[in-house]
């Protein structure tokens, strides 16, 4: 049975990463990219659907022993877990070194102390679990082979074969260093380089230290904002500059539920908000590759323009089940690729263009196309933000007329007119002052309730939507209207779990289903994080800064967050680790740094 989400950590080499549970079991990993077919897929299943444990040696029938201790070295991807045993203490180093061919998966077995018996049970299935390879020797490699997928497994113990598994049982001393290696290749192709443990391990030390210099960021929540960082550092797909929201798929929202989708895409939102954190914290190469991606993405069709693409681009990312997979605490189904690709989803060009906008107010080179394409999107709100859409939460109920979604429509319209007043681009100027009064002037007409003084989910509606909180984020209105302080309050109000954490929506008792699904979730964390700024906006900042510090609390032993906290269950729940919560907890530690709202 796979650990508890927050009992992974993750490692990985901005092509893909691996999932490493507490007990020194990796459950998943993918290759080559993020969006491959697993040949781990143990999280979603069992361990015969592949699994690589490698730890202290234990009896057959009894449950492998947990890491008592585990941290990342310094700020980097590189993991470190240390178990006590009877007989010693051993370190297991876990890192997958920034690719420089062929994907690697490397593990160090090093001995603390006494002599420490090892096993190593790596068991390989490909296509999520479904395949299994024809596992054989070449020239003195281990090598699993099934149709254009081959992986290598390379280290100096003796290893053998038993039930479909490869074994290998050791001892390890004080000094005893022991290294083992996966790497991937199309099977077609000759065998990979043979790895260099120790040489990819100081090299990705290096990269990961000169990598964190670049941070402009040095307030009290330091630590906090360098892991969310990294996290998102290894989110980006390096040979294209594209970001997936998650490593993962399918891991619930609602422990034992149907809300189980693949987060392994771009999606443009998760992309824009990513793009802004890192501008505004040092790292403009990041922002210019993510800048480069869009345009080849949305290319000359902007009126077509998808919510999510491809890691390099891609648009087709067909939905299906993989029925085989029984889900993470039979959390069925399993979906690989995401039928939301094609919905209409107007706040996403607010998003785009807002990211575009503050590239340029930070000093970004200027692109024409990017100015270009800002033009185009906004000829197309110009048309169509009247219409109703699915929203910023994918809801696959009706379309309605989403107040997040008309106010990101104004935000698009609003920094396209700054970009015309700069000088760097030409436009109706006039004629789009007039649109971005009329949007405005139609939110603020039918998506507020003036007796409960809030605004409200969508027009005519009477639930609240948290999305609502990005109102004097965005600029919409200042942050003393007492329209958005009404609505501030009324989430809280409607909106908070009973440890004060923020739902997206309702979905209970009468609200049941109002998304289009069936079941319940929990906590979405971005929209906590969004509720403290909003604190800190209005004055509120003692309350901001505690809530921010109960977010923190909620991270695991090494600060990784997953989409969701479940209130009643205690624990992360959703696709881990998730950028969309990572890049919000960025953006307010800097809000309450500016502010002075911090502790100690």
């Amino acid at each position: 049975m796979a650990g508890r989400i927050e009992d992974y950590a993750l490692i990985g080499d901005m092509q893909t990463a691996a999932l490493v549970c507490r007990d020194g079991t990796v459950d998943w990993l993918c290759l080559p990219r993020f969006d491959s077919h697993a040949v781990f897929a143990g999280l979603l299943g069992t361990e015969e659907h592949g699994f690589w444990r490698l730890g202290p040696a234990h009896a057959v029938d009894a449950k492998p022993p947990t890491a008592a201790r585990r941290s990342y070295r310094g700020d980097s991807l590189i993991l470190e877990s240390e178990w006590d045993t009877p007989r010693g203490t051993v370190r297991v180093t876990d890192f997958m070194p920034p690719r420089d061919g062929a994907p690697q998966l490397i593990r160090i077995v090093e001995g603390v102390s006494g002599r420490v018996p090892m096993r190593s049970a790596l068991r390989m299935r490909f296509s999520y679990g479904r395949v299994v390879p024809w596992v054989h020797k070449h020239e003195g490699r281990t090598v699993a082979v099934a149709g254009p997928d081959s992986v290598w497994f390379d280290t100096e113990a003796e290893t053998y074969g038993k039930a479909l598994t490869t074994y290998a049982d050791f001892t390890v001393a004080p000094g005893d260093r022991i290294a083992f290696t996966i790497s991937w290749q199309p099977s077609h192709k000759e065998p990979p380089p043979l790895p260099e443990p120790e040489t990819s391990l100081e090299a990705t030390e290096d990269f990961w230290r000169e990598w964190v210099e670049h941070c402009t960021y040095h307030g009290p929540y330091r630590e906090a904002v360098i892991r969310s960082l990294i996290t998102l550092k290894a989110l980006t797909y390096a040979p294209t500059g594209g970001i997936v929201a998650a490593p993962t798929t399918s891991l619930p929202e609602d422990i034992g539920g149907v809300r189980n989708w693949d987060y392994r895409y771009t999606w443009l939102r998760d992309a824009a908000i990513t793009l802004s954190s890192l501008l505004r914290t040092g790292y403009r190469e990041e922002a210019r590759a993510w800048r480069e991606w869009l345009l080849r993405a949305v290319a000359g069709d902007p009126e077509n323009l998808q919510i999510m693409y491809g890691l390099a681009g891609e648009r087709e990312l067909g939905e299906a089940e993989l029925d085989w997979l029984p889900g993470y605490e039979n959390s069925a189904p399993v979906r690989v690729g995401n039928g939301a690709a094609h919905q209409l989803q107007l706040d996403v060009y607010g998003e785009v263009t807002e990211a575009l906008h503050l590239a340029h107010m930070t000093g970004l080179a200027r692109h024409d196309y990017a100015s270009l394409l800002q033009l185009k999107l906004i000829r197309y709100l110009e048309d169509h933000w009247q219409e109703p859409d699915e929203g910023i939460w994918e809801v696959r109920g009706p379309r309605r007329h989403f107040v997040h979604s008309k106010v990101m429509a104004w935000v698009a319209v609003d920094r396209t007119i700054k970009l015309i007043e700069s000088g760097d681009a030409d436009g109706p100027l006039e004629r789009w002052k007039e649109l971005r009064d009329d949007i405005h002037r139609d939110v603020c007409e039918k998506g507020y309730d003036k007796e409960r003084n809030t605004f409200t989910q969508s027009y005519g509606s009477q639930e609240l939507d948290a999305s609502l909180l990005l109102i004097p984020q965005m600029g919409f209105l200042p942050p003393d209207d007492k329209r958005v302080i009404g609505t501030i309050e009324a989430i809280q109000r409607e909106l908070s779990t009973s440890d004060g954490f923020i739902l997206r929506y309702p979905t209970e008792g009468e609200h049941a289903g109002v998304d289009g699904l069936p079941g319940d979730e929990g906590a979405f964390l971005a929209c906590s994080f969004w509720m403290a700024d909003d604190l800190a906006m209005i004055g509120r900042v003692d309350e901001a800064r505690k809530l921010f510090e109960k977010l923190l609390a909620l991270r695991n032993d090494l600060g990784l967050l997953a989409e969701e906290w479940d209130p009643r269950l205690q624990r992360q729940v959703g696709n881990f680790p998730q950028a969309f919560s990572h890049v919000p907890l960025i953006d307010t530690a800097l809000r309450l740094t500016a502010s002075g709202a911090y502790g100690g």
